[in-house]
């Protein structure tokens, strides 16, 4: 297989132009380089001394703290190293700057079999609209503000920038990533559309050849440097006042495939039509950074931290003294199925697992619900649950006594910080850090003896400091208690087995954006949260129980 190679020119102030590499330190202690654009906003935040720079901008989750030279996973808020390196200085280029250089450097130096042109549905419409531009003449369609002056023919090779001028950041990095671009929408003009054209270089060194630049006909470019165009167009568009038609978006966060979405910005500016490309919200995780003195405790809760605390069932209690508690004997069974063992309540009990210290013909009735069940099959599922002396009825899941889970030992944390979530202006924010070590299961867990995995903690989640914010915290502080906000099982998200997973109790662990649906604003998260405590046999009434 054959592939085309190309070097890049850099503005000689630049990260690389000044031999500047940054490094992260990988899981077997190694460095490794960050990417070519990753660097470069590196250094240019390091220059101007900022404390730390956030990487999200162009795509990245992660925050650079140049005071300890660390680097912080947003999410999962992991540490790794990172350095700066001066020892790898670059070539320097002087007088016109070279022509972009492949390989093949001809087609004589190589032959290669013809590749088939792409007919995926995004390269179809692009090269409908070039053969569309192109039996027209060049220059009819290219994507130009009304009333602007025509284009003169485009050249065969991408013209070059004036002496010392110096393209915008991020216009001509190599991969052709649309991120920068999306990240500096603000900055950049309609006047540096002549300065998309150029194939390969983002800055001019000193002494490069002169030469007005021309734009370019619709024709002569190719996808990346099409979208760059329909962007360079809405913004001239919004300039003048001109209504436009958002064409949601160009960096993939909605339904809309990113390529699709410019082209069709391309498609409808070649029509004539105003087209607005416009920035999809950005993934805010983690709030701002707050420090040590701002932090508060929660009026009305003691203490800022909790560890899990494992309540073990009275000893003495066997399955059968445990349920007589909660159990009417009918003497003469309803005509109809044990929703157990699917077996008649006039027969026998179907259950064949170990066989409990009951005659499976004895049926009884929960006194809460009413619900009808074999004495056998109630103590063959008491058996197989945690043992903790409470019962959840299978049909309705009323419980009966107080459950409790499995969660592994960990410890939550829990304060106020003085920022508001979306949604929730009028008050500040509790936060709860949730950490759970990986370790070894235990006789109550899906495979004892076996190790178990903790990906992802701390785990941050956010509460409004209201009334019923403060109330769920409150609830949630007793589910903590009783081991019932995490579990041992086998992640939906990942398939991995034996990991700690969520129970059922849903957090909110996106701070400042609701992309993933696990963020604000959400107005009956609150509601929801204590439906499901209360599914969980968690309500007021526990807090007064937790008291006692």
């Amino acid at each position: 297989t054959i592939r085309p190679v190309r070097r890049s020119y850099y503005d000689p102030s630049s990260a690389p132009g000044k031999g500047v590499v940054w490094e992260w330190e990988n899981d077997s202690g190694t460095w490794t380089p960050y990417d070519m654009d990753v660097g470069i906003t590196i250094q240019r935040a390091y220059e101007k001394q900022h404390p730390w720079v956030d990487l999200s901008a162009i795509g990245f989750c992660y925050v650079i703290d140049f005071a300890t030279m660390g680097q912080i996973n947003r999410q999962t808020q992991r540490k790794r190293r990172v350095r700066r390196r001066l020892d790898m200085v670059y070539p320097l280029v002087s007088g016109t700057l070279p022509k972009s250089q492949s390989w093949p450097a001809s087609p004589g130096a190589a032959a290669a079999p013809p590749v088939p042109a792409c007919t995926c549905p995004q390269c179809l419409l692009v090269m409908s609209v070039k053969a569309t531009v192109s039996a027209a003449g060049p220059g009819t369609a290219t994507l130009q503000p009304r009333k602007a002056a025509p284009a003169p023919p485009a050249a065969s090779k991408a013209p070059v920038p004036a002496p010392g001028a110096k393209a915008p950041d991020g216009v001509a990095v190599v991969r052709g990533s649309l991120k920068p671009l999306a990240a500096q929408g603000g900055r950049r003009q309609a006047a540096s559309t002549p300065a998309l054209s150029s194939a390969s270089s983002t800055g001019s060194p000193p002494g490069a050849g002169s030469g007005k630049a021309a734009r370019p006909g619709l024709g002569t470019l190719n996808r990346s440097h099409l979208q760059r165009l329909a962007i360079a167009q809405s913004r001239v568009l919004i300039a003048s006042g001109v209504p436009t038609v958002p064409v949601k978006n160009l960096t993939g966060s909605s339904p809309v495939n990113p390529a699709l979405a410019g082209i069709t910005g391309i498609l409808m500016s070649a029509a004539g039509l105003p087209v607005c490309l416009t920035r999809p919200p950005k993934l805010v995780l983690h709030p701002p950074p707050v420090s040590k003195s701002e932090i508060q405790s929660i009026p009305g809760i003691s203490h800022t931290c909790r560890k899990t605390t494992k309540k073990q069932a009275k000893k003495g209690k066997t399955p059968e003294e445990v349920l007589k508690k909660y159990l009417q004997k009918v003497r003469h069974p309803p005509d109809e199925d044990c929703t157990i063992c699917m077996e008649r309540l006039s027969a026998p009990s179907g259950y064949k697992g170990p066989q409990p210290a009951v005659k499976p013909d004895l049926v009884g009735k929960l006194v809460k619900c009413s619900h009808v069940f074999h004495l056998h099959c109630l103590v063959a599922m008491y058996n197989n649950g945690n043992k903790d002396g409470s019962l959840q009825c299978p049909t309705c899941k009323t419980i009966y006594g107080v459950k409790t889970g499995t969660q592994p030992p960990g410890k939550m944390e829990y304060h106020i910080i003085p920022h508001a979530l979306p949604g929730h202006a009028d008050c500040k924010t509790i936060r709860i850090i949730y950490n759970i070590p990986p370790g070894v299961q235990g006789p109550e867990h899906p495979n004892p003896g076996k190790s178990f995995t903790a990906r992802g903690f701390p785990r941050h989640c956010y509460l409004p400091d209201s009334e019923k914010g403060r109330k769920v915290l409150k609830l949630l502080l007793v589910a903590w208690d009783r081991r019932l906000i995490f579990a041992i099982g086998t992640s939906s998200t990942t398939g991995e087995s034996d990991t700690v997973i969520w129970n059922e109790i849903h957090h909110k662990t996106e701070f400042g954006s609701n992309l993933t649906g696990h963020g604000y604003p959400d107005i009956n998260y609150l509601d929801n949260v204590l439906a499901e405590l209360a599914a969980q046999g968690i309500t007021e009434e526990s807090l007064a129980q937790e008291k006692d």
